[in-house]
């Protein structure tokens, strides 16, 4: 795997190009990708797309979802052999609306290989002060909605099929006012060595992806304040952010005939921060 990463002039950040990798395999899967109607969801579609995979890319905002389908599509209009992309909307706390998503990438493509548990809310509160509503809802999201879709990737999926969720280093890293999304990512990462045991009985894999600090619209906050910046910097042994095509890399992989033999593991992509 290999990627040309010019510096950029902001400190700490890199402009990441697309990835000169490729899975021939992959071409002609089928995957469903959650939360895809922006941030790293989108980019996980297109770059499935560019490979010949056919994504079924589902958002709450559906609105949003299908502008991002047809500028995937557009920005593939050259590749040959794209896969198509179809958007649709879910909630992911609706246990019975991932599973209308399962059931229309298989009416749709004959299908489903590769589920990616992306949807997610990242909110903020002191500890001390998190409310019922906030806990409740970023379990909800973060949690139960990487259940809900496992179970319906699951339900429709042959042997081989892949589901990769979406941890975070915040799943062993403390951030200060982010106890919900940090307790939710812990959650996250159990889940999927659960996962991986139950549904290894049915051919399926379940892993994740860790991301540390990344160049996303998550990640804001702290770029645009220099203090935080700085402090984030530090405590990352590779000092700078990741880019987004940095996560999208790992997701190939997992997704990939590469990882046939992966199952369980939390993929940290972190610049090292979790060591620190």
């Amino acid at each position: 795997m290999t990627a040309t990463i010019p510096a950029s002039e902001h400190p700490g950040r890199v402009e990441g190009t697309l990835m000169q990798v490729d899975h021939p395999e992959l071409r002609g899967k089928v995957a469903v990708v959650t939360g895809a109607g922006r941030g790293m969801g989108a980019r996980f579609s297109a770059a499935l797309a560019r490979r010949g995979v056919h994504v079924v890319g589902a958002d709450i905002d559906e609105s949003l979802m299908g502008e991002a389908a047809s500028a995937i599509t557009r920005e593939h209009e050259g590749v040959d052999g794209a896969g198509d992309v179809v958007a649709t909307g879910v909630d992911v706390r609706d246990r019975e609306a991932q599973q209308r998503v399962a059931e229309l990438a298989r009416d749709r493509f004959g299908r489903l290989d590769l589920w990616i548990n992306n949807a997610g809310v990242f909110p903020e509160a002191p500890a001390i002060e998190v409310p019922v509503s906030q806990m409740q809802a970023t379990l909800s999201i973060n949690v139960e909605g990487v259940l809900y879709g496992a179970q319906a990737a699951a339900s429709v999926m042959e042997p081989g099929g892949s589901i990769i969720n979406m941890a975070s280093v915040a799943a062993v890293r403390v951030r200060r006012g982010r106890s919900a999304y940090c307790s939710s990512k812990a959650a996250v990462a159990h889940l999927t060595e659960c996962l991986a045991v139950e549904l290894g009985d049915l051919g399926v894999r379940v892993n994740a992806i860790a991301p540390g600090f990344v160049d996303t619209e998550m990640t804001r906050w702290v770029q645009d304040d220099p203090q935080a910046l700085a402090k984030a910097l530090d405590s990352i042994p590779l000092h700078r952010l990741g880019s987004p095509e940095e996560i999208v890399g790992p997701m190939l992989f997992l997704a990939s005939d590469s990882a046939r033999y992966v199952t369980g593991h939390i993929l940290a992509v972190d610049g090292g921060s979790r060591h620190v």
